[in-house]
């Protein structure tokens, strides 16, 4: 089976926002997929058949479930690229995924049990974003929601957290890059031992060029420099 989020390897969720005529859909996607060639984890077309969350109770929200997904499909043909969707009702969620690669859980939806279950049990991968309001170690629960308990068969087992920020209600998304590595515990959590024993070989691999750093160490050093190693290592992958 395919691996949509790896661990190891840069890759991208990109698209348009929402759904549009498939001419705008098709130009998009053959242009991403073009520019997959030259990323390492490839990149999954991402596209909304249903904005359910525009504030404006007017505005656009996409061409709805039916018509969405046979938009869907269509670039998923003409491109080759995975394709990804928004899921918004515990109901959507069979029918997007008999068409699309990956689902995705909005980020205001991510504590929606039924939804999450409902997700979890196409046994499609699933990108959960985190709320803005929600910390880090908060999406444990989402994750294990997807996943069910160990007795549970069948459900998803490749699962993303995606960070989207925090927001105080006040106008301002922060991002918080100690929230990165936090995520990545979680994904950890979920991804089991094949997924670990890669991630400690390729750890392995990065000691072998490294000096240690002691918990003291890291701890001596202040906190702006503490938080510019995680900055750092969000861009690692862009160097």
């Amino acid at each position: 089976m395919a691996e949509f989020f790896p661990a190891d390897k840069l890759f991208l969720i990109a698209g348009p926002c929402v759904l549009e005529n498939d001419e705008l859909n098709l130009r998009v996607g053959e242009t991403l997929a073009r520019l997959a060639e030259k990323i390492p984890g490839g990149i999954i077309y991402k596209a909304s058949f249903d904005k359910a969350n525009r504030s404006n109770r007017n505005a656009a929200r996409g061409p709805g479930l039916d018509a969405g997904l046979e938009a869907l499909a269509r670039v998923r043909k003409a491109t080759g690229l995975p394709v990804l969707t928004d899921v918004h009702t515990p109901d959507q969620c069979a029918p997007a995924a008999s068409v699309v690669d990956v689902l995705q859980i909005p980020a205001f939806l991510c504590r929606q049990t039924d939804l999450l279950e409902a997700a979890g049990a196409t046994g499609k991968p699933v990108n959960v974003k985190k709320g803005q309001w929600l910390q880090p170690e908060g999406m444990r629960g989402a994750v294990q929601k997807i996943r069910g308990d160990a007795k549970t068969n069948n459900r998803s087992r490749d699962i993303a957290v995606t960070e989207r920020g925090t927001f105080f209600g006040y106008g301002d998304l922060v991002v918080d890059m100690r929230s990165f590595t936090l995520d990545l515990e979680i994904s950890v959590m979920v991804r089991g031992d094949a997924f670990i024993d890669g991630l400690r070989g390729l750890e392995d691999s990065y000691r072998e060029h490294s000096r240690e750093l002691t918990l003291d160490e890291w701890l001596a050093r202040p906190l702006h420099r503490r938080i510019l190693d995680h900055v750092a290592r969000l861009t690692a992958a862009l160097r």
